[in-house]
């Protein structure tokens, strides 16, 4: 089994905490946003990953240190790492036929902005699954059409009229990869483009239209990855998961000093709170410190200073030094402001 994640966009709806760090790096309740959907892939597909395939952008944004973290995830759940790159921005299909040399035997493909639970016990009749959540605006969706025996027939992206409200949510499996990527050859052979770009549902509809059976699958949670306001949705959400779940959420290392934690909270080693109180649904990085503040709903990176502040709902970065009161922020690395 292999894992392909695309993952070439530079996140320009999540800046300014993408302009130093790829999006799908970011933090999420401790973990890097890629670092959590491969972990709970690997965890929940019911064969061996003997590979994951990231597809990343030009290198001087996607440099050594994005290669050296994304090869030591890979092997961190026993799977060889295979780095390509999308140097530019030609759609989901040409991202995919990036990774041509990785495309045989059965896949998963998975897009890195989005963090599942889901039931993944695959269809055997099937020979490719869609994973899929119920919304309720599905003209903002890219959403499936099921037949009579719940076979997907189409895709239909963003439709005018309702076709379904089941939306595709970025995650699919196919039990021959190799039958997408002939047909990705094709459309890009013949120049076949939507919105001018080659896209993974077209590859799709012709595999649909040769008789492939593709299945929907069920997903307990979907979490968007995509701006500030719902990453901070996503945090918590996640930061409920893991504490249900038993995961330890607070290091031992950290410094308390007449602070209050409220949890759930995900605390980072060498962390210091003094006359604060954190949480709920609060994450901070490695060797923060934070002082004379209330800080609920909010994402801290690492080695970061906050001081005399009130903040809800907020994203804060790398290396900043926030001393003043606010409560809706979001900033990104290497800032300072000094109320």
């Amino acid at each position: 089994m292999k894992i392909i994640v695309p993952m070439a966009g530079r996140g320009s709806r999540l800046r300014p905490h993408t302009l130093k760090v790829p999006k799908p790096l970011v933090s999420v309740a401790g973990q890097s946003i890629v670092n959590r959907l491969i972990k709970d892939i690997a965890k929940i597909v019911d064969q061996k990953v003997d590979e994951v395939a990231f597809i990343i952008g030009d290198p001087a944004f996607f440099g050594d240190d994005v290669v050296k973290r994304l090869t030591q995830l890979a092997e961190s759940i026993g799977a060889k790492a295979s780095i390509y790159r999308q140097e530019k921005p030609m759609g989901t299909g040409h991202a995919i036929m990036c990774a041509k040399e990785s495309l045989f035997g059965p896949a998963v493909i998975a897009y890195a902005d989005t963090l599942i639970q889901a039931d993944f016990k695959l269809d055997e009749t099937a020979d490719s699954v869609i994973w899929v959540k119920k919304v309720n605006n599905p003209e903002s969706y890219g959403v499936v059409q099921l037949n009579e025996s719940q076979d997907i027939i189409s895709l239909v992206e963003k439709p005018t009229k309702f076709i379904s409200d089941l939306a595709a949510i970025g995650i699919y499996y196919f039990k021959e990869v190799g039958e997408l990527k002939m047909e990705l050859q094709s459309i890009i052979d013949n120049e076949i483009t939507n919105g001018g770009e080659y896209q993974i549902n077209d590859g799709i509809k012709n595999m649909i239209s040769k008789g492939k059976v593709f299945k929907t699958g069920k997903v307990k949670q979907w979490m968007d990855c995509g701006n500030k306001q719902v990453t901070v949705e996503t945090n918590a959400l996640v930061l409920e998961n893991d504490m249900r779940n038993g995961e330890n959420l607070i290091s031992k290392s950290i410094k308390m000093q007449n602070s209050i934690i409220i949890e759930p909270c995900f605390i980072d080693e060498n962390v210091e709170l003094i006359n604060s109180i954190v949480g709920p649904y609060t994450s901070i990085g490695k060797d923060t410190v934070v002082s004379d503040s209330v800080i609920k709903k909010t994402i801290i990176q690492h080695s970061t200073t906050i001081k005399n502040a009130i903040l809800r709902d907020s994203m804060i970065g790398s290396h900043v030094y926030y001393d003043g009161l606010a409560r809706d922020l979001s900033v990104g690395d290497y800032t300072t402001i000094d109320g």
